[in-house]
């Protein structure tokens, strides 16, 4: 993975947009995952539920989004946030 590599989250405003879409994704077979939305991008929403692509991705999730009038919030893209360091202690 490069610097330069981002994550994409789709956002939303209600759990059910987020579950459907995901139901969308699979039907089609999109690689993606559900996951906590990052507090830096939140925002206001109070749906802490995003839907996480790899970049290759992005392009057929949104003809997916288009194809089925899917509704969503906001997509951003974000470099990863893991520490791989976060859990060594020594």
């Amino acid at each position: 993975m490069t610097e330069d590599t981002l994550n994409y989250y789709i956002l939303f405003e209600t759990y059910t947009q987020g579950m459907e879409l995901q139901q969308m994704l699979r039907k089609e077979q999109i690689p993606s995952r559900i996951a906590p939305t990052p507090r830096s991008i939140q925002g206001e929403l109070g749906c802490g539920m995003s839907i996480l692509l790899k970049e290759e991705h992005l392009e057929d999730a949104k003809a997916c989004i288009k194809k089925n009038k899917a509704e969503y919030y906001d997509l951003v893209g974000l470099k990863p946030q893991i520490n791989p360091k976060r859990d060594r202690y020594c």
